[in-house]
């Protein structure tokens, strides 16, 4: 029976896809939403943008990385011989002098590759940028919907081995952080300011990284019982936690790593002297 919804597509047309396929319901507005739900993805996309923009000037800029005793963490570990020598750095000359690139470009994949396949800024990058959806109740402007099934999508799959890469670049920036306890002349036993922001930085780093879906499914996953693994259970429960918060930690970390590395770029130009607390 005919219900009066059913849109009737002109003569010698045909339907249009997606939500605006011939069989859908006929409402003539794009969405009934009266709030201003654009907002969230365009402030999605503008902070997403902005990092994008920053991070590509620094990791190509070679230069203002390190000052005794901080390194920027996006140049850690540094990983080519074209590297500024740092005592008792993580300086890992794997790269020959062939290399003559930004040393950054042979880390960043690595933590970049983590967030760019992490079930959080997925769902920010396609909203913000892709508008897939752009927000609840509001239709996505593509014909068709193929998920993560096709190229170049499909790579999000392969997240959890990024997780297995940013586990250990974690472990080296709270190496970097360690480090930042001696002054400039290597000596031990000194705290400055940039002590505080590599605190900072490491402590939300470890929660994002720890708060990962990929995480809580190695801690707790396939298991049938849990009351014949307590130790992996309460391990479940507290990464569960931290997974609430996830999208508060991708952000807060992102603001982090990016200031860590700006307030080493400030003190490696010249720019600001590294006040120091004892």
């Amino acid at each position: 029976m005919a219900t009066g919804t059913e849109p009737q597509p002109k003569s010698g047309t045909a339907p249009g896809g997606g939500v605006r396929d011939g069989t859908r319901a006929a409402i003539a507005a794009a969405h009934l939403r009266t709030d201003r739900w654009w907002l969230a993805p365009a402030a999605t996309a503008a902070g997403l943008f902005a990092f994008v923009v920053y991070s590509t000037w620094r990791a190509f800029a070679n230069a203002d990385y390190y000052q005794a005793p901080y390194v920027s963490p996006f140049y850690s570990p540094c990983l080519a011989d074209n590297c500024a020598p740092m005592r008792s750095g993580p300086n890992w000359e794997i790269f020959g002098s062939w290399w003559g690139l930004s040393p950054a470009l042979l880390i960043l994949i690595f933590p970049l590759g983590f967030r760019l396949t992490c079930y959080y800024y997925r769902k920010a990058y396609y909203r913000g940028f892709w508008a897939s959806p752009p927000a609840c109740a509001v239709a996505e402007p593509h014909k068709k919907y193929s998920g993560e099934t096709r190229f170049p999508l499909v790579l999000q799959n392969i997240h959890r081995y990024f997780f297995y890469a940013a586990v250990p670049v974690a472990g080296i920036l709270t190496y970097d952080t360690v480090l930042a306890f001696r002054d400039e002349h290597y000596e031990w036993g000194h705290m400055g300011l940039g002590t505080l922001v590599f605190l900072l930085n490491i402590v939300l780093i470890w929660a994002y990284t720890l708060s990962c879906h990929s995480c809580r499914h190695i801690v707790g996953g396939k298991l049938k019982h849990f009351s014949k693994h307590p130790v992996r259970y309460r391990m479940w429960q507290w990464v569960g936690k931290l997974n609430a918060r996830h999208m508060l930690l991708a952000w807060a970390s992102l603001v982090s790593v990016a200031l860590a590395d700006f307030y080493v770029y400030l003190i490696a130009s010249g720019a600001f002297d590294d006040p120091r607390l004892f």
